[in-house]
């Protein structure tokens, strides 16, 4: 069964026409369950970061600040939320969502979280809506357990992964590679095991051209135990913040590629979902939902029972 990390505590109230469409974490579950994809029985309620977790891949003095509530205001600007003690416990759960995701994963193949990717938070501090970097402190966490021997980091949101790069730069079980815009936010962007950078406005056939020439590579380079993925739809034309020319069928194409790639070498992936800005939340909505339902075919067999209006 696919097993999908999801809690209420995922939303958080943000003023109307902030950026982050926070409504997606309501929406993407609901559309889901709505067409018949999946039922409640693939939900599960993920539990809370302990201190002792965060402080594998966090400072003290950056945890003391969040629990405490003494970030600058500067700090707590770059983060993008407004900071409260709310915020703080949304992130506990959400990274540890990861973590559990990847043990699901190594049960089941795959395993999804409605939220995550929060790339762009540094051991010592967080910026780009990004409080505690999931997928860091998940492969620390499998690391340290001996839960994994190596990892593999696909990260294709449009945005580099500056905290990845950062935080795992001297850790050599852990192989960060992203494919982002290159001239797209972070303009300071610490260098990953492996960095592609496009050109604005590049389109489905050579976004995938490239990560078909690169991916199969990767993996038998690293012989990663453990993938994580993240499944960014900011990749889409229409998103306000990405500046690539990818389709919801070429965003589509690039999850199925990603899963079909993992699961041919019988490596566990762990999904993650990233950003997504585009004008219209349904784009950002039914580009997250194609992920689901390419998991579902790929690994479970299970069919779309049938297709919305308007899409193939």
């Amino acid at each position: 069964m696919l097993k999908i990390a999801y809690s209420d505590v995922f939303r958080y109230a943000v003023p109307e026409k902030h950026r982050f469409p926070m409504q997606k974490y309501i929406m993407i579950p609901e559309r889901l369950l709505d067409e018949g994809t999946i039922t409640s029985d693939n939900f599960f309620a993920p539990k809370r970061l302990s201190e002792a977790e965060i402080l594998t891949t966090h400072t003290e003095e950056y945890w003391h600040k969040l629990k405490t509530q003494t970030l600058t205001r500067k700090e707590a600007r770059a983060i993008g939320f407004e900071m409260t003690e709310v915020l703080v416990e949304r992130g506990r759960y959400i990274a540890h969502a990861t973590y559990e995701c990847a043990l699901y994963a190594k049960k089941y193949g795959v395993a999804m979280n409605v939220a995550g990717g929060t790339h762009h938070a540094f051991a010592d501090h967080g910026e780009g809506f990004c409080v505690f970097n999931d997928v860091c402190i998940a492969s620390n966490l499998l690391l340290m357990r001996d839960e994994a021997k190596k990892i593999l980091v696909i990260d294709l949101d449009v945005h580099q992964g500056n905290g990845n790069a950062s935080i795992m730069a001297n850790e050599p079980r852990v192989f960060v590679f992203s494919m982002h815009g290159t001239k797209n936010y972070p303009f300071r962007k610490p260098p990953s095991d492996l960095d592609i950078g496009l050109e604005n406005g590049t389109g489905d056939a050579e976004y995938l051209r490239v990560l078909q020439e690169t991916l199969p590579l990767l993996i038998a380079q690293v012989n990663p135990d453990m993938i994580f993925y993240q499944s960014a739809v900011d990749v889409l034309a229409t998103d306000k913040l990405g500046k690539l020319g990818l389709t919801q069928a070429g965003c589509k194409a690039r999850d199925e590629y990603v899963m079909q790639t993992a699961k041919a070498a019988d490596i566990p992936v762990a999904i993650v979902m990233g950003g997504g800005y585009s004008e219209d939340v349904e784009d950002v909505v039914e580009a997250h939902c194609n992920t689901f339902r390419a998991a579902q075919e790929i690994y479970f067999n299970k069919v779309r029972p049938y297709a919305l209006e308007g899409q193939d």
